[in-house]
């Protein structure tokens, strides 16, 4: 049996998992990287992408996100995400809909378009990760 670690995942809405857990990858801002039982201590910002946490040999909980840190000590992992939202409970239709509202709005804009470019960014992260 995997040496397991605590793990907490928390946004402006609240927390949305804490437990024990054998891993935990996420998406850093310089690149991806999983954390596992004593690893080191670290600090990094998160990027537009996916984590995912393994609680069991064969069960893991993924989620979307757009953003935060991380923060690993002492077998304790922090995760504080600008918005993550469950791969399950995401709206492809929704998410497809806004893709495509943004892919049209880029054609056009000329002011605010890294903020549009952002936001295409995270509507194609939820379509991904949704489909896993």
């Amino acid at each position: 049996m995997a040496n397991k670690f605590y793990a907490q995942l928390l946004t402006p809405e609240g927390s949305l998992f804490e437990g024990d857990v054998i891993s935990v990858e996420v998406p850093g801002t310089k690149g991806s990287f999983e954390m596992l039982f004593n690893h080191a201590p670290v600090v990094s910002s998160l990027g537009i992408g996916k984590i995912s946490i393994q609680i069991a040999e064969n069960e893991e909980i993924i989620y979307a996100v757009s953003g935060g840190f991380v923060e690993m000590s002492h077998n304790n992992c922090t995760l504080l995400a600008e918005k993550a939202e469950l791969s399950n409970e995401i709206d492809i239709a929704e998410a497809e809909k806004k893709r495509d509202e943004l892919r049209k709005l880029l054609k056009t804009i000329t002011q605010n378009r890294e903020e549009a470019e952002l936001e295409l960014a995270i509507a194609e992260n939820r379509i991904k990760i949704a489909s896993i």
